[in-house]
This record gives C-alpha cells, structure tokens and sequence, in this order.
C-alpha cells in the first residue's frame, strides 16, 4: 500500500524522469534483456539488438504506461484498466501468469519451478528491478531508501493491477 509519502515521493521523482525517458526505456528494456536473458522468449517477434526500434517502441508504451498511473495514483485500477483489459482479453495473457512466483530455492519450489521462473510475472519483476537501476544510476545521491521503497511499492501494486482482471 502506498503511503502519503510514497504518494508525493513518485510525482516529484517522476518529473525528473520525464527529462529523460529516452534513455530509460531503451536503458531498462536493454538491462532486462541483457541480465536476463530468458525474458526473451516473450518477445520473439522482436529485434532485440542495441537501439531496435522495437525495444524502443515497446518501452515507449510501457513509460507511458507507468506515467499516466503515477498521474493516477489513487485510482490505478482505472488508470492501467485499459492494459489490463489488453493484456487478458486481447493478448489472453495466461491467469496462471499472475500467481506467486516460485523459484528455485523458493517455498514451494520444484516441479515446475523452472517454468515459474520463467513466468511473465517473473519478468516484471525483472523488468522492474532494471527500472530500479537505472533510475538509481540517473538520481545518484537522490536515490534514497524512501525513493527505493516508493517505486518498490509503486510497481509491485501495477503488476497487481494487471492482475485484477482475472479475479
């Protein structure tokens, strides 16, 4: 849950990132492809080369999808409905996507442990912990603990969201 804090936290932290979302969506995507390399097989379809048109395609979508939710902070359900609504009727993402991943070494972890790892949950959170980075790299001394924790939250309850249309 977000706090009062967390709540002027991501606004003030995202009109610095506005200056620069170029780099962060080519930098984010390409750090997730990079690190980890197994959230390829989402993107088959795509050049996944340094400066692809795709990567920068796609993380334009996603940038703008994360800038209209922190303009929305107290109504992210309605503010991501219309990727929610994308991602289960349109992509018919996989509702078993969404439950808690299991990884190696994980409760619950064995069979099958592998393609949870692998599972597009997984990979937003990888796609997230990139996002971390690289926002980390571009504030410097500004990437506080209460900006860390902000963003941790902020990103954890958009995955949720997209969740919500399979309940």
């Amino acid at each position: 849950m977000l706090t009062a804090d967390d709540r002027k936290v991501i606004p003030q932290v995202w009109e610095r990132v506005m200056g620069h979302q170029e780099a962060f969506r080519a930098k984010t995507l390409e750090r997730m492809f990079m690190v980890y390399p197994q959230t390829k097989t989402y993107f088959p379809h795509f050049d996944l080369h340094h400066g692809s048109d795709q990567i920068h395609s796609h993380g334009k979508k996603v940038m703008n999808a994360l800038g209209n939710t922190v303009k929305n902070l107290d109504g992210l359900s309605q503010a991501m409905s219309e990727l929610s609504n994308l991602r289960a009727y349109n992509l018919r993402v996989d509702p078993g996507n969404f439950k808690a991943s299991q990884g190696p070494g994980r409760p619950g972890a064995g069979q099958g442990a592998i393609a949870a790892v692998l599972s597009p949950v997984f990979a937003l959170q990888l796609l997230s912990q990139c996002f971390q980075v690289v926002l980390a790299v571009h504030l410097g001394k500004d990437y506080t603990p209460e900006v860390h924790s902000a963003f941790d939250k902020f990103l954890a309850a958009m995955a949720s969201v997209l969740a919500e249309k399979y309940r």
